[in-house]
């Protein structure tokens, strides 16, 4: 034993050389090291001097220092997972040990050599575990933070307090779309349980992982399907920010199965992240308006469920169709108008809807071919003839004066 403590004093009395030494190596060695600034490499510095007198410290009674390779990054600010990568803490450390290998021969006697170099071998491999465990660490607490983050993000959007901090808040989590414009779609629908997972669902959804976990199952298929997204789950609710896609409904296809059991709303398309108050309001009204279709495609647009929104009191609904679909149709002499209204009158006959306007057959099937142009709903259509209906019903509520201002 004395003679062990003889060897970890001329061991401790080395330290500092091989302090030095390995700075030396680094710079030498490692071409990032040298890019980093003077305070990194400063405490980069600190954390090779505290592993190497943590090393003395455990060469002199392993047992009574078994906890010494987990404490030597304590000297390392929090920013030093941020700052270099695991990689390269690991080349840090081989490069330490090395130097340390290296060098011990012309520091300590001929026959501590051997015993030293043993000692390095076993302290290496906890070191390297003791790097792993804090990474492992970081990227917990960061992963934690992320998604408090990322639900408070989706919630500005939803309670249209999104400004301009939102994108670079956004860019923080991996949204590449955030640092100028790019198209946002807000998708809506019912979140996975364990209760509603079943065995189809994809590994990931739900479940034994959890809301988090369920998120980044979203994120990342999103991101394969060339989409960037920010998830989050309110209650028994999932909601999807998309971006970087002008066709959201076909990236949706791919999510559906990480969505619960029930319709799935997909927002409008709008031009950023600071406008996608528009999408979500859309979204989350065509959710609670969906059940009045039950036939409806899923996922489904939130525009296709304007005739169930209205009814169900959304007013931006109402204002929708109205706007967009009856007051096109009352422009000039509102024969356009007249014919829809006559159509729809008649349970949808064109044979009909002649005799009671006194017109030729082919002029209503003209004029319903104008009205599909003019509006995007073709009278012919059971779904759009619905459409219709509600919007001309809701217009005359509006604006009783056909082709009058104010819409």
């Amino acid at each position: 034993m004395a003679g062990h403590a003889a060897r970890a004093e001329r061991l401790q009395g080395a330290t500092g050389a091989l302090a030095t030494a390995a700075m030396a190596a680094m710079d030498a060695e490692l071409p990032w090291f040298g890019e980093l600034s003077a305070q990194d490499r400063s405490w980069i510095g600190l954390v090779a001097q505290s592993g190497i007198s943590a090393f003395v410290e455990w060469f002199r009674d392993p047992g009574a220092h078994s906890s010494m390779p987990t404490r030597i990054f304590g000297s390392a600010p929090r920013e030093f997972t941020r700052v270099i990568s695991l990689h390269q803490t690991v080349d840090l450390v081989r490069t330490t040990i090395e130097t340390i290998e290296n060098t011990i021969g012309t520091l300590l006697p001929p026959d501590d050599v051997p015993i030293v170099h043993e000692a390095i071998q076993r302290y290496a491999r906890e070191v390297a575990f003791a790097a792993a465990t804090v990474y492992a660490q970081a990227a917990e607490m960061r992963g934690a933070w992320d998604a408090r983050l990322e639900a408070l993000l989706v919630d500005s959007v939803i309670r249209g307090e999104a400004d301009e901090s939102v994108r670079s808040r956004a860019s923080a989590l991996g949204w590449t779309g955030a640092a100028g414009t790019t198209e946002v779609a807000v998708v809506v629908g019912k979140a996975q349980t364990p209760e509603t997972t079943t065995p189809n669902t994809p590994s990931g959804a739900g479940g034994q992982g959890g809301g988090a976990n369920l998120a980044d199952t979203v994120r990342n298929a999103a991101r394969e399907a060339g989409a960037d997204a920010l998830c989050a789950i309110q209650g028994d609710r999932l909601v999807v920010v998309l971006g970087g896609t002008s066709k959201p409904v076909e990236i949706v296809q791919k999510l559906a199965p990480w969505f619960g059991p029930g319709p799935i709303v997909v927002g409008p398309v709008v031009k950023d992240l600071t406008a996608a108050v528009t999408s979500a309001r859309a979204a989350i009204a065509g959710l609670r308006a969906a059940a009045a279709w039950p036939d409806a495609p899923r996922p489904v647009q939130a525009d296709e469920l304007l005739p169930e929104r209205s009814l169900s009191g959304d007013g931006h609904a109402r204002r929708q169709l109205a706007t967009e679909v009856y007051a096109p149709l009352t422009a000039g002499d509102g024969v356009l108008l007249g014919t829809v209204s006559a159509y729809l009158d008649s349970g949808g006959s064109i044979e009909a809807t002649a005799r009671a306007m006194f017109i030729h057959a082919n002029t209503v099937r003209y004029r319903l071919k104008r009205v599909t142009d003019l509006t995007g709903y073709n009278p012919l259509n059971p779904r759009d003839s619905f459409t219709l209906r509600v919007a001309l019903t809701l217009g005359r509520l509006l604006n009783p004066e056909p082709g009058s201002p104010g819409l």
